[in-house]
């Protein structure tokens, strides 16, 4: 079952110091916490809060070529967890055939604001998440215990 999910905040992990982008349940309390990296932070962050560059990102470069041949991203989907590692798909119409194509859940989210795009995420892959953020949590406390 796909959860429809919006970006409802781009935080900072004070671990890690790693950017984290939390995604929400629309109809939900649920979250999903994506750990990301510096550029993606920035590719996300320029479009919530508004920010333009003189030069195209590469984001809008993508966005860019999909209007220029009159196609359209209809959603992107977060659609698995393997080992720790998201994955996810970009639905594109193009010429009345939907195209799904294999993508990193960053580069997706950054497509998705850019076009106003839907935001799913498999039922089963936040269950997963919860274990994994849990299991980290559990580390975190036990490091501290230590020391």
């Amino acid at each position: 079952m796909l959860r429809p999910m919006a970006i409802s905040a781009l935080v900072v992990d004070s671990l890690s110091n790693s950017p984290i982008v939390i995604l929400k349940e629309i109809d939900g309390e649920r979250t999903l916490p994506i750990w990301i990296g510096q550029l993606e932070a920035t590719a996300i962050a320029s479009i919530l809060q508004g920010i333009k560059f003189p030069r195209p990102m590469t984001h809008d470069l993508f966005k860019n070529i999909i209007d220029l041949i009159n196609a359209k991203i209809k959603k992107v989907e977060i659609c698995d967890l393997k080992d720790s590692i998201l994955y996810a798909l970009i639905y594109i119409n193009h010429n009345g055939k939907e195209i799904s194509l294999d993508a990193r859940p960053t580069d997706a989210l950054a497509l998705a604001l850019r076009v106003n795009a839907p935001i799913f995420v498999v039922e089963e892959v936040i269950q997963k998440a919860k274990q994994v953020v849990l299991k980290r949590n559990r580390e975190h406390k036990s490091t501290e215990k230590k020391n």
